[in-house]
């Protein structure tokens, strides 16, 4: 079981009026503008795992929030890579495409102060029929006499349904982007169960969570050509037992990810197996090491096999 340990908004007694509604939201952006940071909160809990090196998020990610009228199903999507390096990349940005053509309105996240022409181009992706609106985050971070000539030169680069100030980090906005999005959503019954929160399972999360403290602890090559595997999963009532590979693309980062001694793929252990006890609301036993298996971010087959699909 998944706990939710900071339950979001339920809804006000205006949104509590009417008839219930559902249905999916893109978030899309450029990488590092906020975009699992802002699914984390709306959620309330940790689903989709955060850093501040872009490629963090390389899969699609459900993150749902039922209200007494509403059903919100989030998707959290990899930032957008406008160079096409490897298949790696060639692979997220067909998953932010797809995310895009299935759901029933898009929020563009950007950053206040900053629109990019990297942002120009992700409104392209965006077709005609779906309602896009703007959500500009980490507005804390920007002074007041800047942020409102911001906004009104960026809400004339498309024509944005609606547009929201946020800060994600620190929660601000949020209730104001859930009422706004609610009146886009379709009148129809809940997808999910009222306590799902994601539709990904047990065995994912520990991976990413595992994967989190590679881009957190390790410097800015290594997290880019490793993943990791579950290779194998049990759970009993009493405890979690997980055994996980990390997988780089050089034999030279082996030694860099263990550390002297150990100590550093000790340290990343540790901390992934305290926030899967937190996530997971139980104990885990964890056990992980290092494989090599060179040139895996550019053949598709073995993206297949380490789940990029």
């Amino acid at each position: 079981m998944i706990d939710r340990s900071e339950k979001p908004d339920r809804g006000s007694d205006e949104e509590r009026e009417g008839a219930f509604r559902c249905g999916s939201i893109a978030i899309i952006g450029r990488p590092n503008v906020g975009k699992s940071t802002l699914l984390n909160a709306l959620v309330g809990a940790r689903v989709s795992i955060t850093s501040r090196k872009p490629q963090t998020t390389r899969h699609r990610i459900r993150g749902i929030l039922s209200t007494p009228q509403a059903q919100f199903v989030f998707v959290d999507t990899p930032g957008y890579q406008m160079e096409h390096r490897n298949a790696l990349n060639q692979f997220m940005n067909r998953g932010v495409g797809q995310a895009i053509g299935e759901v029933d309105c898009a929020l563009l996240l950007v950053e206040a102060g900053r629109f990019l022409e990297a942002d120009r181009r992700l409104l392209k992706l965006v077709p005609a029929s779906v309602p896009l609106l703007l959500v500009v985050n980490k507005i804390d971070r920007t002074p007041r006499e800047r942020l409102l000539p911001f906004l009104q030169e960026t809400v004339r680069q498309a024509p944005f349904a609606e547009i929201v100030p946020v800060s994600a980090e620190r929660r601000r906005g949020l209730k104001e982007l859930l009422r706004t999005v609610r009146k886009y959503l379709p009148e129809q019954a809940p997808m999910f169960g009222e306590d799902e929160i994601t539709d990904r399972d047990e065995r994912f999360l520990a991976a990413e969570l595992i994967r989190e403290k590679l881009f957190r602890l390790m410097g800015d090559e290594i997290p880019y050509g490793s993943s990791v595997v579950i290779e194998k999963f049990e759970a009993d009532p009493r405890l979690r037992r997980i055994h996980a590979a990390i997988v780089v693309d050089k034999e030279g980062h082996k030694p860099i990810v263990i550390g002297a001694g150990g100590e550093k793929l000790k340290r990343m252990a540790t901390e992934a197996r305290m926030d899967m006890q937190r996530l997971f609301g139980g104990k885990v036993h964890l056990e992980v090491w290092v494989k090599v298996r060179g040139g895996w971010t550019d053949d598709t087959r073995s993206l297949k096999n380490l789940g990029y699909e």
